[in-house]
């Protein structure tokens, strides 16, 4: 069955109101999406973020009734905007293969590989993740994903714990587990993340060496190495929690940080971890160090 599509940018005090009014008069779903270049990965504990511009999506059935009323909601929606809103019809479509024609199997450093099901390397070496696009963010193709997987590659996690804080799919604890840490701890305040990195997780075979917790309910601990790979701020707020979670010399691997903002987020940390030069990737940077 095929949907109509209305679409429009605008700017984020008005996102919500739009969403509220459109699902109003009928739309399916309301979804918002960056309508300019602003990165946004993982957010703060408890926050929703959006974007400084918004682009609004919403889908409707697409009938002769339903057609009448999207017009108008356009026209409507013109007096209002800097720039007319757009219909497009969206053919029905099996979307997981939509997905999967695009997610290829990906290597990070010597190893490890991240590969849809049923799409393996030809490695006979390879570390495989298994891992098919979902609802959650990270498959490892965003440059400060694949830092991080990147640095697990090379890192020793033999016997070691490992916390992966902002865990969206589970992808950075299930690469640690699958690349011999005895144990990895994710967190995430998002309950869909939490039930996307189960479910990861039960497919790659590591589950039961797994635990999952949002961060209200994270006990009293202390790992090898915690992963963070959100945003500056939380990284900067968090700062004291992150390193209180970590061992004496325990590593400390930070990401979801711009180039022009790694400054801030090693000077957070500078005082209780001994810090290595920052890596880049496109405008991204991953900050590594050791506990003092």
């Amino acid at each position: 069955m095929p949907w109509l599509q209305l679409s429009f940018d605008v700017v984020r005090e008005q996102a919500e109101t739009f969403s509220f009014n459109l699902e109003l008069a009928g739309a399916l779903s309301v979804t918002f999406g960056d309508a300019g270049d602003e990165p946004q990965l993982e957010p703060a504990p408890g926050e929703t973020p959006l974007w400084s511009m918004v682009t609004v999506t919403a889908l409707f059935d697409c009938d002769a009734n339903t057609q009448a009323l999207v017009e108008q909601i356009a026209r409507n929606l013109t007096a209002q905007l800097d720039a007319p809103p757009t219909i497009k019809r969206i053919e029905d479509q099996i979307w997981e293969r939509v997905w999967l024609d695009t997610f290829k199997p990906t290597q990070f450093g010597q190893r490890l590989w991240v590969c849809p099901h049923g799409q393996m390397p030809n490695d006979a070496n390879a570390v495989i993740v298994a891992l098919d696009p979902g609802l959650a963010f990270g498959t490892g193709h965003h440059a400060t994903t694949a830092l991080c997987l990147e640095w697990l590659d090379g890192a020793q996690l033999a016997e070691k714990t490992v916390l992966d804080f902002g865990c969206g799919s589970g992808i950075l604890a299930i690469a640690a587990l699958k690349l011999g840490a005895a144990r990895a701890i994710a967190v995430d305040h998002d309950a869909q993340a939490l039930t996307a990195t189960h479910d990861n997780a039960v497919a790659n075979g590591v589950a039961e060496r797994l635990e999952i917790y949002a961060p209200k309910e994270l006990p009293e601990l202390t790992v090898d190495v915690v992963l963070a790979n959100i945003l500056a701020a939380p990284l900067i707020t968090l700062a004291s929690r992150l390193i209180g979670l970590l061992r004496p010399t325990g590593d400390v691997v930070l990401s979801g940080v711009l180039a022009e903002q790694v400054d801030g987020v090693r000077a957070a940390y500078a005082r209780q971890i001994e810090l290595a030069p920052t890596r880049l990737r496109e405008e991204w940077a991953l900050i590594y160090g050791r506990k003092i």
